[in-house]
């Protein structure tokens, strides 16, 4: 029997189970369809809340959802956080002994249950004695987490999900909701047709995580820069991904040889000693996990603060998917990826699947995109959303390459060795033989002959990376052909015959390294008060030996931190604190943050504490980081620009960039933070010159008063008016 809910009896139910009362991206949307008895496919970031799209409907109906999850870690976890929530839950799986499993069957034929999770390789299509079980049950839904999984297009093919379509024969009537945090357009449909899903409807939520910060660093010194990360950010947990198992091993040894408190992870390692390890990181007795990409698919851990990928990932949907372990408590969360073309050579030789040429030009496709996203220059965070289908500024505040300042060159000379020496040698040899040659190299590998041509050791100006870049942007411009062949060539188009013979000019829009106060900051908390409530709840954690995050994630203490509740209605209005956790966890935390006011004169915040409000679900508009959320917000109270960064403590530019940010998604009329006269003049330069990119062109043909932010935020203004 369907049965039909109000958003507000939903919103209620959000609260009170989860602590929440506003759904996140299409949460809702899901829910409802559920609800209404429809199969579905949900798209949601990672930890954007797909768990949720399931769990809610679970408790709201009779019988029990059986949701298929393929990691026996990613079941533990899920069951110890519902049952954290008073929510009654639990697993069959192999670490289970016969008895465990006995009694869990037993539990969820009595109906003291309301969520089972099993592994896909129990659902075996001829198994009727399963079947007869699951009917016996009475299953209000099935969810089906990764699903990208059963996809062959997918970036983690898993045959054994490809039994599943069985499910909706054996119960047509019941719905299924299949979930996933990557899929394009080719896996959508894939997956809805493997699991032969009747008309599902499809929600596809926004990809932008906002509080993780992209950059792609040059792979040199990797380690030692990964030491000196961690060492500046002493207190945060991480996960770094590496290709292979040794490497693995040699850089958790590294970085217990420097003091960090690390291990490595491999599915080479003993069952045991991997969950282990798994388990002290989730506890935070590990701080930081090196591990193959075997590991993070069946980790909920909230407040992963970084991930560092030391070796370059094979496509952008496993990239995506590993990066969003982190930040799933929403605070400013760091993706780091040490990048290296010989990278890319290695993992073409990966690529290539024997018997299998359609598979193996879907992985080197996605590789070379891959390639593409480290070597462009452009917003990371832009490229992302564009790869998933979704429109996105030019400009996020929040990567390598929007936190540098840019600047325009002309690289007409340099573009012109560079054709010179690839016509010169025949156009038979790849970007590292090129630099090498213009730079002078005296090894073997360079032909003796060409040692004789003129061109030769006319580049001994630039470094080999600031070559190789340049060649990069060549390719990228249409300038060079670079050929798709087991080995890499260059050849001149008739594009770059015109900058050879002088018929064109080149510039290159570079960008400067980025400024230590251009790191976006976070909200103020009382540091000393948060340390306080983080020890209480490990206190909690190792008495309930549960993760510490599943009692109460990062992110709800820092508002504990910050807005001090003295009440348990106050507590109430934190997220994350639902009725049975203020019940059972307030009291304690309420102690400790009464103590701490009396001991230091503090007074509770909980005024400037809105009421949790919904969130109108967004389409395709662009969304901006907390900490760009923070400048506007104070701009809108009456602040200048200058009022603003002396209160944030950062610089002007900073404070102007972000509000370049919302001039770009049209949220700040550029009338409010640039006068008339100075708006007009600027624009008067920029058809002049036709430039559209950088400041520096048009900062030169204006006076001192204009500054460099005055003319990115007029930019992006005209930009939008000659959409």
């Amino acid at each position: 029997m369907v049965r039909t809910y109000s958003t507000e009896r939903l919103l209620q139910a959000l609260n009170h189970f989860f602590g929440y009362s506003a759904f996140r991206h299409t949460q809702l949307s899901v829910i409802q369809s559920i609800l209404g008895g429809g199969d579905a496919l949900a798209i949601m970031p990672t930890g954007g809340g797909k768990s949720v799209c399931y769990q809610l409907p679970a408790v709201l109906q009779p019988g029990i959802a059986i949701v298929i999850s393929p990691l026996i870690a990613l079941m533990k976890d899920q069951v110890d956080a519902l049952l954290a929530n008073g929510i009654r839950a639990a697993y069959l799986n192999s670490s289970q002994s016969n008895e465990e499993q006995q009694q869990v069957i037993i539990d969820a034929q009595n109906g003291d249950l309301k969520l089972l999770y099993i592994a896909p390789e129990r659902i075996p299509a001829g198994s009727r004695q399963f079947f007869d079980f699951l009917r016996r049950i009475n299953p209000s839904l099935f969810a089906i987490d990764e699903a990208h999984c059963i996809s062959s297009w997918g970036h983690d093919f898993r045959p054994e999900y490809l039994k599943l379509a069985v499910l909706k024969k054996e119960f047509p009537t019941v719905p299924i909701v299949a979930l996933t945090a990557s899929a394009d357009k080719v896996t959508q449909k894939d997956i809805v047709d493997r699991l032969e899903l009747h008309n599902p409807n499809i929600f596809v939520s926004s990809f932008n995580r906002p509080n993780i910060h992209y950059h792609i660093l040059p792979k040199k010194n990797a380690v030692g820069n990964i030491i000196e990360y961690i060492k500046r950010n002493p207190d945060d947990c991480g996960i770094i991904y590496a290709l292979s198992r040794a490497s693995t091993e040699e850089i958790a040894s590294r970085l217990v040889d420097n003091g960090i408190n690390a291990a490595a992870y491999h599915a080479g390692m003993d069952a045991v000693e991997r969950s282990r390890v798994q388990e002290a990181f989730q506890k935070d007795e590990y701080k930081v996990i090196v591990a193959t990409i075997a590991f993070g698919m069946g980790i909920d851990k909230s407040n992963v603060r970084f991930v560092i990928h030391h070796d370059v990932s094979k496509n952008i949907e496993g990239y995506y998917q590993e990066t969003g372990r982190a930040g799933r408590d929403g605070l400013k969360s760091d993706a780091l990826l040490f990048y290296s073309p010989g990278d890319i050579m290695k993992l073409r030789r990966f690529a290539q699947i024997d018997d299998n040429p359609q598979q193996s030009a879907i992985s080197l496709r996605k590789l070379k995109l891959m390639q593409e996203y480290c070597e462009q220059e452009g917003c990371r965070r832009q490229y992302l959303m564009h790869y998933f289908g979704e429109q996105f500024p030019a400009y996020c505040g929040s990567c390598d390459y929007c936190l540098s300042s840019l600047e325009e060159k002309d690289a007409t000379i340099d573009a012109q060795k560079i054709l010179s020496a690839v016509v010169r040698t025949g156009e038979r040899y790849g970007a590292n033989y090129i630099v090498d040659f213009l730079r002078g190299s005296a090894a073997e590998k360079i032909n003796p002959a060409h040692k004789e041509l003129t061109t030769y050791g006319i580049g001994k100006g630039l470094k080999k990376d600031q070559w190789l870049w340049i060649v990069q942007q060549l390719v990228n411009g249409g300038y060079v052909y670079k050929s798709e062949d087991q080995y890499v060539t260059l050849s001149v188009t008739e594009k770059g015959w015109k900058i050879l013979r002088g018929e064109t000019q080149l510039r290159l829009v570079m960008k400067k390294a980025v400024k230590e106060n251009q790191v976006a900051t976070e909200p103020d908390y009382d540091i000393r008060l948060l340390e306080q409530l983080k020890s209480l709840r490990k206190e909690m954690a190792i008495a309930e030996n549960v993760p510490a995050y599943a009692i109460v994630a990062d992110s709800s203490l820092v508002e504990l931190a910050t807005y001090l509740p003295m009440s348990f209605d106050d507590m109430k209005l934190i997220s994350g604190f639902g009725d049975y956790k203020v019940s059972r966890y307030g009291a304690r935390f309420l102690d400790v943050i009464g103590k701490y006011a009396t001991e230091h004169n503090a007074q509770s915040k909980m005024y400037f504490k809105k009421p949790k409000a919904a969130r109108k679900e967004k389409s395709a508009k662009p969304v901006v980081g907390s900490t760009m959320d923070v400048s506007l917000g104070m701009l809108n109270d009456g602040l200048t620009i200058q009022q603003i960064a002396a209160e944030r403590n950062l610089a002007e530019s900073t404070i102007e960039s972000h509000l370049a940010a919302f001039i770009a998604a049209g949220e700040l009329d550029i009338d409010r933070v640039v006068t008339t006269e100075k708006k007009n003049a600027i624009i008067d330069i920029i058809k002049v010159t036709k430039q559209y990119v950088a400041a520096k062109p048009i900062k030169d043909l204006l006076s001192d008063e204009y500054t460099y932010g005055e003319i990115r935020m007029v930019l992006e203004h005209y930009k939008r008016l000659m959409r």
